[in-house]
């Protein structure tokens, strides 16, 4: 993959260095049709840019202005389930980054290990378990910190705007596995004990590529559904979705006064 080259082609098509850059996870794109001045690119026009096939992911660059910011959006991300190694679902971070960027508003749909957690919830993320145990920086001497991956800062902002609208925002512990399966109720059951209060399939690669290229990162994740076993019904990526439309008015004003105060 050539970041150059993906790079070039992009900016002949915007005129403008976003500062900041989001990644929309499922069910959660709806934030990108709100932008100004949109400038949409289709990841398959990108040269060697992945392209998306998960339901619920559009799979498209959208350039553009909100709440004043000069922004770039993914509409849908790659994951390591749909068969893409690290090096093609962190190749965006290397292309935002070489486009200006400085802050990563990452985002996810996530099951609840916290019973403490309901569907509907939008929680901070403030640390995560790399449980897959994979690293995107593999092959360098990539000796990162990440004790705090996810920006203090930031997240402080984000606290202050959640009081401001009168909400509850949690914080929470995210576990990254490989999916595409749910966990087992015992899995989760383990994932408690070692301290994680969600568990998704996304995320964590990006986030630990953005820290390795100095990007401030903002994680932010929708609970979807309750994890394997707390509830006594399966799983499906229909809910998934479904209950990211049901949240998005909530999730999009979150995210616009955040980006207000970044």
């Amino acid at each position: 993959m050539n970041t150059k080259r993906a790079v070039t082609f992009l900016k002949k098509k915007i005129n403008f260095s976003p500062r900041i850059f989001m990644i929309l996870g499922s069910g959660l794109g709806e934030l990108a049709e709100t932008v100004k001045n949109r400038r949409i690119i289709d990841y398959k026009e990108i040269p060697d840019f992945p392209t998306s096939t998960v339901p619920g992911h559009k799979g498209r660059l959208v350039f553009g202005e909100l709440e004043g910011k000069k922004v770039g959006i993914m509409q849908g991300r790659f994951h390591y389930y749909e068969g893409y190694d690290m090096d093609k679902i962190c190749f965006p971070i290397e292309v935002f980054k070489e486009l200006g960027a400085e802050i990563l508003i990452i985002t996810n749909a996530s099951g609840a290990i916290n019973r403490k957690f309901k569907v509907g919830d939008i929680v901070l993320i403030k640390d995560h378990i790399n449980f897959l145990g994979i690293n995107p920086l593999r092959g360098g001497p990539n000796f990162v910190d990440m004790t705090y991956a996810y920006d203090i800062g930031i997240r402080k902002i984000a606290k202050s705007v959640a009081r401001r609208l009168g909400w509850d925002l949690k914080e929470g512990v995210y576990l990254f596995l490989s999916g595409p399966s749910y966990e087992t109720p015992a899995e989760i059951r383990m994932f408690r004990k070692l301290g994680a209060d969600l568990v998704g399939m996304s995320t964590v690669p990006e986030v630990i590529k953005a820290r390795h290229l100095d990007i401030r990162v903002l994680g932010l994740s929708l609970v979807t559904n309750m994890a394997a076993g707390i509830l006594k019904r399966k799983l499906s990526h229909e809910e998934v979705i479904e209950t990211g439309k049901r949240s998005k008015e909530k999730f999009i004003r979150l995210i616009r006064e955040i980006i207000k105060k970044v």
